[in-house]
């Protein structure tokens, strides 16, 4: 786990050390970056892994299930995101997916959406890496 205190005592736990994506010489909380993406009225889950990159070592892949019947694009998706969270952990890369595996106990389970992009079986949508200067 990972996770901070603050200066009354109280802890906050962040993430679970294997979901956090380090990000050049940053640490992106990806259950974060999910609550945000989850936020926008048209998204019905994402679960968020990190993803090699070549310049700063990982980067966030959001998976996105939409609501039936809505539709949205990375762009709308981004721009929700940018007055929420730092510019730097904005992802640039998205894919729309039609549910998020989940474990028997009904938690997301990244090891497979991982799986599933590390096979190339996921289809994955590249914002303009210039918009965000990554």
């Amino acid at each position: 786990m990972n996770g901070s205190t603050d200066g009354h005592g109280f802890v906050r736990v962040v993430d679970r050390t294997k979901d956090l994506i380090k990000s050049g010489g940053e640490w992106i909380g990806s259950v974060e970056l999910e609550n945000e993406i989850i936020a926008h009225p048209k998204v019905a889950e994402a679960a968020v892994i990190a993803i090699p990159h070549q310049r700063w070592v990982e980067r966030p892949l959001a998976c996105v299930v939409l609501v039936p019947g809505a539709s949205a694009t990375p762009a709308e998706l981004s721009e929700h995101l940018s007055s929420r969270i730092a510019r730097w952990q904005l992802p640039e890369r998205w894919t729309f997916i039609e549910e998020v595996p989940k474990t028997s106990v009904g938690k997301f389970d990244k090891k497979v959406l991982r799986k599933r992009y590390a096979d190339g079986d996921l289809t994955v949508e590249i914002l303009d890496p210039h918009r965000s200067r990554l």
